[in-house]
């Protein structure tokens, strides 16, 4: 017993303890991040086409991707067959005991056709037609045709989703701008004559040779007539590339089931049974490329999520340049200016708190004060035009980043104010014992001696911003975003847009994806990204705390 107590008394058992709490900490996140990594690494790489010959006398042509026990049959295991051709079958996916199966094949010719609706299709191609009329019969006459002229089809594709993503846009984005300015003007009872060129704050001189003296009304009304001109116009493009289109492609399915595909909506092309390895490594990066740079498709199931990427980095900048000199300020004020006493004591003691409120609490805080008090406000004071439609007395990721800061603004300030208090009066001291004020001792001595402090703290900021999502759910983000926060429009960022964020994606896929096991994938693949992207912001954040904390060594001495 005296031998127990006396190790006891050493705490070497605590060393124990915690060294055990430790190395399970490790192994659980080795093991999620493991999870992700088995789940989501193998998404891209091209499985190989199984056509199963079942007792019944049918096939089944798809790829495994699953194999499992059968409920209540010991020894027994079926298969998840993904068969793909939704619009053909009703379903993805398809379980098949293994027992039903007689036979196993791997065609050289099965084809896995990416499209840009109703998801892949699987089957053989049959032949290729031009207008209706076959062109070239046969799995391997059709597929020979078909790469001559699927990159002129692509082409097409890309110049049409071009035309309406430009040129249109812009044309749309410039109506709508001649409308409020018409409204304006209306508000302010200007209908005709020179008082509405006054109202608008433009010379009273022609532009587009327009006679001296004519009203800035009628000008306006034939800006929008050339502008309905010019969106006529690149309706008859659209019309006349559209109509280029008669090529298509018949692909066979199981069941004589068949599938007449214009060339059109073809994404990609693909035989795994007939790939090497090098051919579905080059097809597994192809297709890593295409999901970090590409825009979503199929409910967000396919495709690539860009538009996610850009907004949760955007955010996360925009609430860093929110946040840092808002949480740095309130904790040199603290430490540095105030009387220290009983009230400060009491800040800091809510500042605390404020870092455990449930992160919906603060959504909720976003959506009435950023959004219907301030943002009704600016709408009412400067976009009276465009009323009742709001802009920014709607959700959008400038009140999202906000909201994000208040969020974090208490990291911040815990880290900086720990920073603050880790410098020896020494260095004060020495600052006003040479001369130099309290604001130049600030400035020049505690400032960069606190910086790496500061930038613990944004990381930590940034860490938990970049992975939230309730209070993003009803201050900005949406399920898929028309455009971007930044384009070439003027002003060229639009604060006022909604965006996409890749922790919202994930939610989305996982719960809210119409095709559940399709959706499954995706989101592995998903968290995966938004692991890389955290990791890589706090790497940039680190090695330029690290930098500046070598820099500012002697500071702290």
């Amino acid at each position: 017993m005296r031998g127990a107590g006396r190790l006891w008394r050493s705490g070497e058992p605590f060393i124990w303890l915690t060294g055990g709490a430790l190395a399970l900490a490790l192994l659980l996140v080795a093991g999620l991040v493991g999870l992700i990594l088995v789940n989501g690494l193998g998404f891209f790489w091209p499985k190989d086409v199984v056509r199963l010959a079942l007792a019944d006398g049918t096939t089944r042509t798809g790829q495994i991707v699953e194999r499992e026990p059968v409920p209540g049959k010991a020894g027994q295991f079926r298969i998840k067959l993904k068969v793909a051709n939704r619009d053909l079958y009703g379903a993805d996916f398809q379980w098949l005991e293994e027992g039903q199966v007689l036979r196993r094949e791997y065609p050289g010719d099965a084809v896995v056709i990416e499209r840009v609706e109703w998801g892949p299709l699987i089957g053989v191609v049959k032949e290729l037609r031009e207008g209706g009329k076959p062109v070239a019969a046969g799995p391997a006459a059709g597929w020979a045709e078909m790469a001559k002229r699927l990159p002129e089809a692509t082409r097409i594709r890309r110049e049409i989703r071009g035309i309406e993503k430009g040129e249109i846009g812009r044309i749309n984005f410039e109506q709508e701008k001649i409308r409020l300015k018409l409204r304006r003007l209306e508000l302010r009872g200007v209908t005709a004559g020179p008082e509405a060129v006054r109202a608008e704050g433009l010379p009273r001189r022609p532009s587009r040779g327009e006679p001296r003296g004519e009203d800035r009304v009628d000008a306006l009304q034939r800006e929008m007539a050339d502008l309905q001109a010019r969106y006529t116009e690149q309706e008859g493009r659209l019309a006349a590339l559209r109509a280029r289109q008669t090529v298509s492609v018949l692909v066979a399915a199981d069941d004589g089931k068949e599938k007449d595909l214009p060339l059109v909506q073809v994404v990609n092309v693909y035989f795994p049974n007939a790939m090497g390895v090098a051919a579905k490594a080059g097809h597994y990066l192809g297709k890593v490329w295409e999901f970090v740079a590409d825009d979503p498709r199929e409910s967000n199931t396919e495709g690539g999520v860009f538009p996610a990427i850009f907004g949760t980095v955007m955010m996360v900048m925009i609430m860093s340049l929110m946040v840092t000199p808002l949480g740095v300020l309130a904790a040199f004020y603290l430490r540095e200016y105030a009387k220290q006493g009983p009230f400060v004591s009491l800040v800091r003691i809510a500042v605390n708190n404020l870092a455990g409120v449930p992160s919906i609490v603060f959504g909720v805080f976003g959506v009435g004060f950023f959004i219907y008090f301030v943002g009704g406000t600016v709408d009412r004071l400067l976009f009276a035009e465009a009323l009742p439609t709001p802009t920014f007395g709607t959700g959008g990721i400038l009140w999202a980043s906000l909201t994000l800061a208040l969020l974090t603004v208490p990291v911040v300030i815990v880290a900086t104010e720990e920073g603050l208090a880790a410098i020896p009066m020494g260095a004060r001291e020495a600052s006003y014992a040479v001369g130099a004020t309290k604001l130049e001792t600030t400035v020049r001595v505690v400032l960069p001696a606190v910086m790496p402090s500061i930038l613990t703290g944004l990381i930590l900021a940034m860490a938990r911003a970049a992975g939230e999502v309730a209070p993003l759910m009803i201050t900005g983000v949406v399920k898929l975003a028309p455009a971007l926060p930044l384009d070439s429009f003027w002003p060229f960022v639009h604060l006022d847009r909604k965006f996409m964020h890749l922790g919202f994606h994930i939610y989305d896929v996982g719960f809210q994806s119409p095709n559940v096991d399709a959706a499954r994938p995706m989101v592995f693949v998903t968290t995966l990204l938004l692991l890389a992207i955290v990791v890589l912001l706090n790497l940039f954040a680190i090695g330029l705390r690290n930098r500046l904390r070598r820099k500012y060594a002697v500071a702290a001495v």
